[in-house]
């Protein structure tokens, strides 16, 4: 029997709040495409426009939020999958099935989706922020205090208002993690981020209409800074995950190869 160095439950999300220090303008960016009502203002533009109106940092606007919702989000798909797959791999002796595979990834990404719904909506209005007029921005100081001004000014269930968008682009992403998993979330990102900055919407079929009055095209904006962050943000992901069990792993011994 050999012996190999297994995940803790809790590298996922460490690894992803590595990659997404890395990759959070891409996200701004992304957010500002898809809250856009008339203006048709692209990548390079919506760049610029945040840069020079309000500097470089400004990129990094709500990366708190972000940062909380890779420990929520991540964190919970990651040891979902990862804790589900030793079970049956230990407990079984056996390999996984593809088909086990999708269904581990996508529960872990709809509870993952679920969990991380506050901190993707404030990390949403802290990006958003800078386009809305002076007298009418929010200037959260950081997500705990975002999330506490939800619940006083609009009501805990406010924090869950796209949870069931977050949840099933959650399981989208992690069973289908690259390129084809953005153009399969794309529509249901735009929706879940509309949603989560403004209360305008009565419910996720009156946001689609809404959208929908924009264009098809309308529920693919943002799709390239989104394809072009989820690329690095992935690899980044997966070596520093790499990293953290080959450096910080339970060792363990298993008469199994690799999964």
């Amino acid at each position: 029997m050999g012996k190999k160095t297994a995940f803790r439950w809790y590298f996922g999300g460490l690894a992803s709040v590595v990659a997404t220090c890395v990759t959070h303008p891409l996200d701004l960016i992304k957010v500002h495409l898809q809250t856009q009502h008339r203006a048709n203002i692209g990548f390079t533009g919506t760049a610029m426009r945040v840069i020079s109106f309000s500097g470089f940092m400004a990129l990094y606007n709500g990366l708190s939020a972000s940062l909380c919702r890779q420990l929520t989000y991540s964190v919970t798909r990651f040891a979902i999958y990862h804790s589900m797959r030793d079970h049956v791999i230990h407990n079984q002796k056996q390999h996984l099935y593809f088909y086990q595979k999708v269904y581990m990834a996508a529960l872990g990404g709809v509870v993952g989706g679920f969990l991380g719904s506050p901190a993707e909506m404030v990390n949403v209005r802290m990006q958003n922020d800078m386009k809305i007029p002076v007298h009418l921005r929010r200037n959260y100081s950081h997500v705990l205090n975002g999330m506490t001004r939800i619940i006083q000014e609009e009501g805990f269930l406010t924090l869950f208002s796209g949870a069931p968008l977050a949840s099933g682009r959650g399981a989208l992403m992690t069973v289908a993690q690259g390129l084809c998993a953005t153009l399969l979330c794309q529509p249901l990102d735009v929706l879940k981020t509309r949603m989560m900055n403004t209360q305008d919407y009565d419910g996720i079929i009156h946001c689609i209409s809404k959208t929908a009055k924009l264009g098809p095209l309308a529920f693919y904006k943002g799709t390239f800074p989104a394809a072009i962050r989820l690329i690095p943000h992935t690899i980044l992901t997966f070596v520093f995950l790499e990293q953290l069990r080959l450096n910080y792993g339970i060792s363990v011994k298993s008469d199994l190869g690799q999964d």
